[in-house]
């Protein structure tokens, strides 16, 4: 769908439901880790092209296991495996709705920034002729004092 203005809202209720759904996701998840930096540069790395690979040593510990010392857990290889196919489905569905949610977040906040900036511009401008508007004017202006000589107010900087 092309992108065009939101005019949209979340109940309370709406959002309290969407946090209970994300819960539920994680309790039904409950095998999930949080590694360093440090643990996730030691690990071997398993990508796309290294998928079929693992496929083919699942299917060749299963046909021989007899090739495999005694402590080798073939179920295990099997169990992880395809934890890791669902899981990278799982997460190609989680990506695609996190894009979606950042693309309107970001859509979003320019309309609100772009409002916003006209807000600016009519106090600003009414501040000179009405009473106690000049506070709400340097209030406003507090956002782009950090802003330098060769950026204008139209694009501020987050």
């Amino acid at each position: 769908m092309a992108y065009q203005n939101i005019t949209a809202s979340l109940s309370p209720q709406d959002i309290q439901e969407v946090k209970a759904a994300l819960q539920k996701v994680q309790q039904k998840l409950p095998f999930l880790i949080t590694l360093s930096t440090e643990e996730r540069r030691k690990l071997v790395k398993m990508g796309d092209k290294s998928l079929a690979f693992v496929n083919n040593s699942v299917t060749a510990a299963q046909s021989n296991p007899e090739i495999l010392p005694a402590t080798f857990d073939v179920e295990e290889l099997v169990r992880d495996y395809q934890l890791a196919t669902v899981l990278t489905e799982l997460l190609i569905s989680i990506q695609q709705l996190t894009e979606q949610v950042d693309d309107t977040l970001m859509a979003v906040g320019s309309e609100a920034m772009t409002s916003s900036l006209t807000v600016y511009d009519y106090v600003k401008t009414a501040s000179k002729k009405t009473p106690g508007l000049k506070s709400v004017a340097e209030q406003l202006g507090e956002r782009f004092k950090a802003i330098g000589k060769g950026k204008s107010a139209k694009t501020p900087v987050s």
